[in-house]
């Protein structure tokens, strides 16, 4: 090995290992700064109980069950889209409208979160309301589906880059004996592309369980455990943008810490359990 070819590894190395510094300092920032809560005996409180400072309660159930069910409902919504948009690109039409599609895909990289909300308030809101023909429309449903926008374009890069890397080779031969083109997809794509679409879905989850903005605007804020999609939610970013004007003294204030621990420990388990299947497949 080279004097460069030493130099590149010990430079990737450094650039990986400041990375995961920064992420361990910033959780350690928030556990130093939690500890106060947590040495109180107050934790098990903050975590499973509800939220009512004006009575004393300061739990946050509410928002990390509101956090799972429209990061996973908007997940679930944006895979399945994200799939066949990709197999569109790579595979059905990969010149002429796969291409088309794959620049518009890039174009709504650049877009603002904030457009996404204001569209969803003035169009989806009022088809959803109109659909379940009560409440407001600003409920899980409707931050669920405008964050299945939101997050589609990346995974559809992600996914579109891994299918494109299947060896041609591999195609052609299920091509000369006569495969169809579910076999080529289940037997050869599928299996060879699996690790780009799980890092493309890991990605996701975490943008989607990250995103503040989306929730804040149209998930209705409601900090009561929600009972269906249709009924209003907080998320933990949403929560944490929201009381975080509050008074740095006070016990409001430092649930925020709780909250960003939690947000880590979710995050933490979806990657585990996306490498779990990853390895299972």
């Amino acid at each position: 090995m080279d004097s460069g070819d030493r130099a590149a590894r010990r430079l990737f190395f450094s650039a990986g290992l400041t990375c995961a510094l920064a992420g361990l300092l910033v959780l350690g920032f928030m556990v130093v700064l939690g500890l106060p809560l947590i040495r109180s005996g107050m934790l098990w409180d903050i975590l499973t109980g509800p939220w009512s400072p004006d009575h004393g309660q300061f739990g946050i159930l509410a928002m990390a069950v509101g956090s799972v069910y429209i990061a996973g409902l908007s997940l679930i919504i944006a895979f399945p889209v994200s799939l066949g948009a990709s197999l569109f690109i790579e595979v059905v039409r990969p010149r002429g409208a796969g291409r088309l599609l794959e620049w518009l895909v890039r174009l709504m990289t650049a877009i603002p979160t904030v457009i996404y909300g204001f569209v969803g308030i003035f169009l989806l809101v009022p088809l959803v309301r109109s659909f379940s023909g009560q409440g407001s429309g600003l409920c899980i449903l409707t931050a669920a589906l405008m964050l299945a926008v939101l997050i589609c374009p990346t995974m559809i890069l992600f996914f579109s880059r891994s299918i494109a890397r299947v060896p041609r080779t591999w195609l052609d031969a299920v091509d000369a004996m006569g495969g169809t083109p579910y076999q080529k997809v289940r037997h050869i794509i599928f299996p060879a592309a699996w690790p780009g679409i799980v890092s493309g879905t890991v990605l996701a989850f975490g943008r989607a369980v990250g995103d503040t903005l989306i929730a804040l605007m149209l998930g209705g804020n409601a900090v009561t455990l929600p009972e269906s999609v249709l009924d209003s939610a907080r998320t933990l970013t949403a929560h944490i943008a929201l009381v975080i004007a509050a008074d740095f003294d006070s016990l409001e204030f430092k649930t925020i810490f709780i909250s960003g621990i939690l947000l880590y420990v979710m995050t933490g388990l979806g990657i585990l359990a996306a490498r779990a299947a990853e390895k299972n497949l």
